[in-house]
């Protein structure tokens, strides 16, 4: 990338408005990497979780903070890793990381309505159980949800960044509460001892692999995602940065205290993988009655809410990413048309809010298909990890013509370059029964695949018809001198495709 097309990018990003500032980052930072089932499944592991956390935050979750802030602060651009992938490895490969993480967040948005709908019901207890498994009643709130968010985007980062922060605020307050009760059953006399962070070493197995790989990509991955809104957010190569280093120690804290309170207060062989954290809340709760009987239902409500805000951060971040290879050219230019009061991309974020309406549509066809849930879940994960490998790839085989990055971030990334590639290649193996693992291997990596067939074929056109304009222009522009009969004033460029993949030339500097 020139000098000069930076500059494109930030003319670009000029019309959108800067609302994020350090606090609303940070939030941010916390809402999207904190998951919530995470805590459940390191629990599994009983008090070898500990080891576990600390080797996916050693080979993973710090080299991810490490390359994060360094790009961030090199290259702060709307769009992010996208652009971060076509300074160091190229176009095509930039439009694959935009095009898997579009893929990607389609398949968590088709899914969080119904989330919503199974912890709405599971907040109001046994008279709502008619409704589990109700497709009218799951498709209804899907869809208004859906609407929310849509309406929310349009209005922009400065509604929609303060239900990021409300959900933030009230998953922190909910992590808190987790974390308090070991210690409250310690002073009531209801649990004999508690050691937080007491740790035995695991084994070395392909099972422990497999969730160590799981709590490393899937469970603290995400900090790239602030730096796709770079363009909206305020002092953007200070700001992102300073949220990552805000946040790193916070999110680690509230991973290991967390799971350490659900193996303290339920058994490990009930341990709920779904929600791990309204049951430990009604474990910690459920014996003590009275008023203290209200806080379970307001835990289920902050943990919804989080949900609720995380699929906002999601939507947001995604719908940009149509928007930034619009301006590249590689999608129709429709997709970069900003509102005229709202400076926020409408046609896309309708575009993205009708997929995952249709996506959500399809997956209640299949409710209570494991199998499928497992199959689609897995492969959501492998397009993710895939950017991984990209993000990772960066500092250690791109940017050359911007000066290699410095030995230790290339070190580092190599950590998170080797754990995201360990995911992805496990990912193909199931957590639940299946009739045959051969068939469920083959079935995942043939839709992911095709998926990226797919989006390579987009790429290859969209160039085609980049290479046919250009030389169309420098056609006419050869007409124009021929017939002005001035050849001083003759100026024509052409690029075949093959120039239009190559990584392109930078000039920023630190």
């Amino acid at each position: 990338m020139t000098a000069t097309e930076v500059r494109g990018v930030e003319r670009h990003s000029a019309a959108l408005r800067k609302e994020l500032g350090l606090t609303d980052l940070v939030l941010t930072q916390i809402l999207y990497v904190v998951g919530l089932s995470w805590v459940g499944t390191a629990a599994k592991l009983g008090t070898a979780q500990i080891a576990f956390w600390l080797a996916a935050m050693a080979l993973f979750y710090l080299p991810q903070a490490a390359v994060v802030v360094h790009l961030s602060r090199r290259f702060p651009l709307e769009g992010g890793l996208y652009q971060w992938a076509k300074l160091g490895l190229g176009g095509a490969v930039a439009f694959l990381v935009a095009w898997n993480l579009w893929i990607y967040a389609i398949v968590l948005l088709g899914a969080f309505g119904i989330q919503v709908a199974n912890a709405a019901i599971y907040a109001a207890g046994p008279t709502a159980a008619w409704l589990s498994g109700n497709r009218a009643f799951m498709g209804a709130v899907s869809g208004v949800l859906l609407a929310a968010l849509v309406l929310v985007s349009i209005r922009g980062l400065s509604l929609s960044k303060w239900v990021h922060n409300v959900g933030s605020v009230l998953l922190l307050g909910a992590f808190a509460l987790l974390v308090a009760l070991p210690f409250i059953g310690l002073a009531r006399g209801t649990l004999r001892s508690y050691h937080p962070f007491g740790m035995t070493a695991p084994a070395l197995t392909l099972f422990n692999l497999n969730v160590f790989s799981k709590l490393a990509v899937g469970g603290l991955s995400g900090f790239e995602y602030a730096a796709v809104l770079a363009g909206e957010a305020r002092d953007a190569e200070r700001t992102i940065a300073r949220s990552v280093i805000v946040a790193v120690p916070v999110i680690a804290l509230m991973f290991m205290l967390g799971t350490s309170s659900v193996l303290a207060l339920v058994p490990i062989d009930r341990i709920d993988l779904v929600g791990p954290i309204p049951q430990a809340f009604r474990a910690g709760f459920g014996a003590l009655g009275g008023a203290l009987g209200v806080v379970i239902p307001f835990a289920v409500f902050a943990v919804t809410a989080r949900t609720i805000a995380n699929s906002s951060v999601l939507f947001t971040a995604t719908t940009r990413m149509p928007m930034v290879t619009g301006w590249d050219d590689l999608m129709p230019g429709w997709f970069a048309r900003l509102h005229p009061r709202f400076r926020t991309p409408v046609n896309s974020i309708l575009f993205v809010g009708a997929c995952a309406l249709v996506f959500c549509a399809a997956g209640m066809a299949g409710v209570g298909e494991q199998e499928a849930f497992q199959l689609l879940d897995n492969a959501a994960g492998i397009f993710y990890g895939l950017t991984y490998l990209v993000l990772f790839a960066v500092p250690l085989v791109g940017l050359r013509a911007a000066g290699r990055a410095p030995w230790w971030l290339r070190a580092a990334a190599l950590a998170g370059f080797a754990t995201s590639a360990l995911y992805v290649v496990l990912s193909v193996v199931p957590i639940v029964a299946v009739e045959s693992r051969l068939a469920f291997a083959l079935k995942i990596g043939g839709l992911v695949m095709a998926a990226n067939l797919l989006g390579a074929t987009l790429y290859v056109r969209a160039r085609r018809r980049a290479a046919a304009h250009i030389e169309s222009v420098s056609r006419g522009d050869a007409e124009n001198a021929e017939t002005d009969k001035d050849p001083l004033q003759f100026s024509a460029y052409s690029a075949s495709p093959r120039e239009l993949d190559q990584p392109p030339r930078v000039t920023v500097h630190d």
